[in-house]
């Protein structure tokens, strides 16, 4: 089985940097730059940090990775998958942790039953298609995939949503 995601015309994906960390958040005091992602159904990227600045972009899935890489008040400025940067409010933001398979990727990624290279594989996953972070190890991630109740890992370096050598539960 094959699952595959719709890619934005013209979009260009970016490969995530080592996650080093290079300072705090000035209004909550966490990681610059941390990877969250969308709550809300419909939000928009503002090209600056209030309502009254243009809307850059609209975004129509939750649950979609983005990070964050600065914060002003209410406002947290963020980067998808693209490269796409912008001013999201912080209430369409969750720090539930999702990803996407690597959109850089030609070929697809596997979903392995264990943490594995040799492992049996499960399902190949397409470029950009949404899984949700359970753990990672710093080489794997424990992932699954919503719309087809499937879990396993994914190795990390083929996901765009944890930096390399991150580790959390």
């Amino acid at each position: 089985m094959v699952l595959n995601s719709a890619v934005p015309a013209g979009a260009m994906p970016i490969k995530p940097v080592a996650a080093t960390v290079w300072n705090k958040g000035r209004e909550t005091g966490l990681p610059i730059p941390r990877y969250v992602s969308l709550r809300a159904q419909k939000a928009r990227m503002r090209v600056g940090p209030s309502t009254i600045y243009a809307t850059k972009w609209i975004y129509m899935k939750p649950g979609l990775p983005l990070e964050i890489i600065d914060e002003y008040g209410h406002w947290r400025q963020v980067r998808d998958d693209t490269g796409v940067t912008g001013w999201m409010h912080s209430a369409l933001l969750s720090g539930v942790r999702t990803a996407v398979i690597a959109p850089w990727l030609t070929k697809n990624a596997m979903l392995r039953a264990d943490a594995n290279p040799a492992a049996r594989a499960i399902v190949e996953l397409q470029p950009r298609v949404l899984v949700s972070l359970q753990s990672c190890t710093g080489t794997w991630c424990r992932v699954s995939v919503r719309e087809h109740s499937a879990r396993g890992y994914v190795r990390q370096d083929k996901l765009w949503g944890a930096y390399p050598g991150e580790m959390f539960q």
